[in-house]
């Protein structure tokens, strides 16, 4: 037994020291440089306030436009060529010149290249010398699902100091990412590297997804059997453990050892990101709970709810529990929300209340209690994308929801799986305790340290190996 032990874990660190010591370098530049994305304050500050006097067509009118059955959501943006409604459904999305009802999907460099310099000015980057690099539906900084709505897409550069380049949604005339050459270059080294995330396999997600799957789960497996072996090897001498190894074999059985705990956990850890329903729930809701939270509403009543109170950078509609409503987006963190056939709201109680939540929560589960505003370090943290919007939390027995109070979206659906995997994954991988959240500057300590620690270890595995590898070919 022992035998087999030795022997699984010799070739299996063979095959994966190299891939070890990437994930713990790699791991380090994710912690500082994560991987491109838009922010909302970013999103926001693109956009332009909307014309008011260029909105020829109501919402009712954009939806029928645009050819989208069982429509849940219409926003209103101002872009370079015109305000459009982008009309959302439960996959497709597609955008409506608010002049004309017209379709506004993007098929010209020169209109992509207009909105990406706008969106550009409005937040003060230089883009005199913009210009368009490429129409594609995948590269390197665009292969994450969530752009799937949104291919192809116009890369452009802007021409500026940062080297920033944006991208444009074809289907909506967006600008959805956001990358800088620095960006760029530490990603390279870190996410790229860390996922695996080369284009001509992220790609393919089942691939992927196949591929990292059963790397991480033959990587888990040579850290499990590393940690066995290491145990068992210990030696007394004169009162003192020890190893019995010398040289590199030495070194990398006490670093191994002393960082066992750590090694193990975080590799696992990191194939349960992986998991995808496999263990642990996926924390999606149920077909029943999506035809109520998304439920199409009656577009036809949408003019109930009256003229924009105020100048806005985007204002979108949405049903929430039958519903229809409206919020302005006046700024990043201020919004004003309408509800047909009453008063706009605006401020603090610029939101859903908790008796409107409570509405939507009947409509999803029994037993539940009221629902509460979630704390700033709540364990199972959900936040909105309003800065200071509250976020709500119903607990229904064993299963809890959170919904955010600015847009009435359900942002987690925590069962007990759910709430396990929170910590079997994302803590043990990322350290997010509470108590390490509280200090950064300690978590940054031990993250990187600790990562250094299984760096050094991976590394002894790279020359006992390389070495290993010599003497049997060489005899």
């Amino acid at each position: 037994m022992m035998g087999a032990i030795v022997l699984s874990h010799r070739w299996l660190g063979i095959a994966f020291c190299l891939l070890f010591a990437m994930w713990f370098a790699s791991g380090i530049v994710m912690h500082f440089v994560p991987f491109p994305s838009l922010t909302e304050a970013e999103r926001l500050a693109g956009l332009a306030p909307v014309e008011r006097a260029q909105v020829v067509i109501g919402v009712t009118d954009a939806v029928a436009s645009s050819g989208i059955a069982g429509a849940t959501r219409v926003r209103l943006i101002q872009r370079s060529d015109g305000p459009v409604y982008i009309v959302s459904g439960a996959v497709l999305m597609r955008a409506v010149h608010a002049s004309d009802g017209q379709d506004a999907t993007v098929t010209s460099a020169g209109v992509a290249l207009a909105i990406a310099q706008a969106h550009a000015r409005n937040r003060g980057i230089d883009a005199a010398q913009a210009g368009i690099v490429a129409r594609r539906n995948y590269d390197q900084w665009t292969v994450p699902n969530g752009f799937d709505r949104h291919r192809p897409l116009f890369r452009v550069a802007l021409g500026d100091e940062a080297g920033r380049e944006v991208y444009v949604s074809s289907p909506t005339g967006e600008v959805v990412l956001d990358t800088t050459r620095s960006e760029r270059g530490w990603n390279w080294a870190g996410s790229v590297l860390h996922w695996i995330y080369p284009t001509v396999l992220r790609r393919d997600w089942q691939l992927w997804d196949r591929v990292v799957w059963t790397l991480s789960l033959f990587a888990s497996v040579s850290a499990l059997l590393g940690a066995v072996l290491g145990i068992v090897r210990i030696k007394r001498r004169g009162g003192v453990l020890g190893s019995p190894y010398r040289g590199w074999h030495a070194l990398h059985h006490l670093i191994g050892l002393a960082a066992t705990i750590f090694v193990l956990t975080w590799i696992v850890s990191g194939w349960l990101s992986m998991d995808h329903g496999l263990l642990f729930s996926r924390g999606q809701l149920t077909t029943g709970e999506v035809g109520e939270v998304d439920a199409a509403p009656d577009w036809r009543t949408v003019s109930s709810l009256g003229s924009m109170p105020s100048p806005a950078r985007e204002i979108e509609w949405f049903a929430f529990k039958g519903d229809l409503y409206r919020r302005d987006r006046t700024s990043l963190a201020g919004q004003i929300l309408t509800r047909a056939g009453e008063p706009p709201r605006s401020g603090q109680t610029g939101f859903l209340n908790a008796q409107e939540i409570a509405s939507l929560i009947a409509r999803l589960a029994s037993g539940c209690g009221a629902p509460v505003v979630l704390a700033d370090n709540d364990d199972y943290l959900a936040q909105s994308v309003v800065p200071g919007a509250p976020v709500y939390r119903a607990r229904c027995g064993d299963l809890w929801f959170d919904i955010d109070g600015a847009d009435g979206r359900v942002l987690q659906r925590l069962d007990a799986s759910r709430r396990a995997y929170r910590w079997a994954y994302r803590a043990l991988h990322t350290l997010d305790f509470p108590v390490l959240m509280a200090h950064p500057r300690l978590r940054d300590v031990l993250i990187v340290g600790l990562s250094a620690l299984g760096l050094m270890f991976s590394i002894t595995g790279i020359v006992i190996g390389w070495r290993r590898l010599q003497s049997k070919f060489s005899t």
